[in-house]
């Protein structure tokens, strides 16, 4: 295995040419691939060109993109795509201009190499690994506006301003290069995927936008890459988050929602939370609401830190 990572070092390290992935346990001699290859990219024209030859074989797309960390949840996201689509892709770019928080961005969780093998492992087709040079070639690809209405700025549009801009640069060019029939995304970024779904119309893209469940741990914490900055006890302790929210799902229509929220973030403060939102909304557009009659088309979201980590979880209430 020191062979396999002493070749991933040097091609991460700069090296521009594309490579396939195939993955071989020195020692045994025994390929770990199932289906095929994963073939890596470093330029967005190599990857063009071989998608281009695919679609001409009338081959689907599939696109997971990401920031890497990978984990459970984005690898459900390329199980369903490889379901859905001929050719599963994934990037992995951390897009420094969504990032509100400078120490954020700095402290973002990074795992390249294990994040290659994770993807060759399930399955994946195609990894994107551009530099930032390359999805932002020129300024001029930086300074985009996007109409994005009152998205832009309630809950994560309000406490992490220009964040949602800096979600549609990066998407937006990843699109344009990748241009897939398909795109998956994981709900646990609900209203990122409410986003990116009225970029995908603006952009008139003929795409297909497939939000998947969100996978948790065995003590309902949402799966995200943030996850690594967190010990075993906080892990314990952020799992409250999920079950608050749960809390107030059971008790909807029994108790008013203000009084249930005001009881939920007292509980989460005194666990060593600091919320900076709790919120119910109707599912199809973020729109606050107070309360419910109907327990249909809402969703109940959250955003706290814990040890300076900041984590978001949400619920859908549907029929």
């Amino acid at each position: 295995m020191r062979i396999v990572k002493l070749a991933l070092t040097v091609f991460l390290a700069g090296g521009e040419v594309t490579i396939i992935f195939l993955l071989i346990d020195v020692e045994s001699n025994v390929e770990r691939y199932s289906n095929a290859v994963m073939i890596i990219f470093k330029r967005s024209k190599d990857l063009r060109s071989h998608i281009n030859k695919a679609r001409h074989q009338g081959l689907s797309t599939g696109f997971v993109p990401t920031m890497g960390a990978l984990h459970k949840g984005h690898l459900s996201l390329i199980a369903k795509s490889k379901k859905d689509a001929d050719i599963t892709i994934c990037s992995i770019f951390v897009n420094a201009v969504q990032f509100n928080n400078k120490e954020d961005f700095d402290k973002y969780p990074s795992s390249i190499e294990n994040d290659i093998l994770l993807l060759e492992e399930s399955g994946c087709d195609i990894l994107f690994i551009p530099t930032a040079n390359e999805v932002y070639p020129d300024a001029a690809s930086k300074n985009k506006h996007y109409e994005l209405g009152h998205l832009e700025k309630i809950l994560e549009g309000e406490f992490r301003p220009g964040h949602f801009q800096g979600v549609c640069l990066v998407v937006e060019r990843l699109l344009n290069i990748v241009e897939p029939d398909y795109l998956f995304l994981g709900q646990k970024d609900y209203q990122q995927c409410l986003v990116i779904k009225s970029l995908v119309k603006q952009m008139d893209k003929k795409v297909k936008v497939f939000v998947c469940p969100i996978l948790r741990e065995k003590n309902g914490l949402a799966m995200s890459s943030r996850n690594l900055r967190l010990n075993e006890e906080q892990k314990q302790i952020a799992a409250a988050l999920y079950k608050t929210l749960m809390c107030i799902k059971e008790n909807l229509g029994i108790r008013n929602f203000p009084q249930l929220k005001t009881e939920a973030i007292n509980k989460l403060e005194k666990k060593g939370f600091k919320v900076d939102y709790l919120e119910l909304a109707k599912s199809k557009n973020l729109t606050i609401i107070d309360d419910i009659d109907k327990p249909k088309g809402v969703i109940i979201l959250t955003a706290a830190f814990l040890n300076n980590v900041r984590l978001i979880d949400n619920i859908l209430i549907k029929d």
